[in-house]
């Protein structure tokens, strides 16, 4: 059983989001450890990019406050490398179709696995054009995780009979950032996936409340949180790991409880 699969049979997930490299690769390495050791089930790690078109303000930000640290591919890939001995979550990188082509393909999905990288969520890979990298992700053994949004409607069942790994649901329309309502109807989402998959299928983009990560996880499999954990970076910078820690575990208690 790969461990994006098996993060899920020990009830609901939490996962966390962090932008490598923000506001440096030690802080990252030292939040990724502190984020399993509070509670979270599975870490997505932003591979920083000067056009991530998926993400709001924050992230954005994050992204150049990574670049400008000089924070690179190469060294990113380093970082996971050595972080990957000191937990046992799945890591998923979360990236752009750019920043895979320019680094290589074949060279990039090679470090995934000599790393230990379990997956990729790519936003900007359209799902008619997944054999981009889906060869690639076979070839490797990296998941391919794939993005089901609100506007998906009769695609939904098409895109997660062939998914793999977990399905992200993004809950809201637009990019990244924190909501203070989503309304969405997720409910009717999942039921469509459940329809024609057992994969499991997470909710993101919005929540960062414990209450809103309650609410979405009780009707799917987890809850997916970026922007509140990396506006506590924003905040707090070096000294961020107890307050993101606390946070986290704030959240799967909350997921828990589902």
């Amino acid at each position: 059983m790969s461990r994006i699969k098996n993060a899920f049979k020990q009830g609901k997930a939490f996962i966390s989001f962090v932008t490598g490299g923000d506001p440096d690769l030690e802080t990252t390495e030292k939040l990724i450890v502190a984020m399993e050791a509070a509670g979270a089930d599975l870490i997505e790690i932003g591979i920083p990019f000067s056009d991530p078109i998926a993400e709001g303000a924050v992230i954005q930000e994050a992204n150049e406050r990574a670049l400008s640290a000089g924070c690179t591919t190469d060294k990113l890939f380093d970082m996971v490398k050595g972080v990957r001995g000191k937990v046992s979550v799945p890591l998923v990188y979360l990236t752009y179709i750019n920043p895979i082509y320019t680094y290589g393909k074949d060279r990039f999905f090679k470090r995934c696995v000599e790393c230990g990288i379990d997956g990729i969520i790519v936003p900007d890979l359209p799902f008619e054009e997944k054999e981009e990298l889906e060869v690639d992700c076979l070839k490797y053994g990296v998941d391919l995780i794939s993005l089901i949004a609100p506007t998906s409607n009769d695609r939904i069942r098409m895109i997660a009979e062939q998914a793999t790994g977990f399905i992200y649901c993004v809950s809201s329309m637009g990019v990244t950032g924190v909501r203070s309502e989503i309304k969405t109807d997720i409910s009717s989402m999942i039921s469509m996936v459940r329809e024609v998959t057992s994969t499991p299928c997470a909710v993101g983009f919005g929540i960062s409340t414990p209450d809103q990560a309650r609410e979405f996880a009780a009707v799917s499999d987890g809850a997916i949180v970026g922007s509140a954990i990396v506006k506590i970076i924003s905040q707090y910078g070096k000294d961020s790991i107890k307050p993101v820690a606390d946070y986290v575990r704030e959240m799967k208690e909350a997921v828990r409880k589902a």
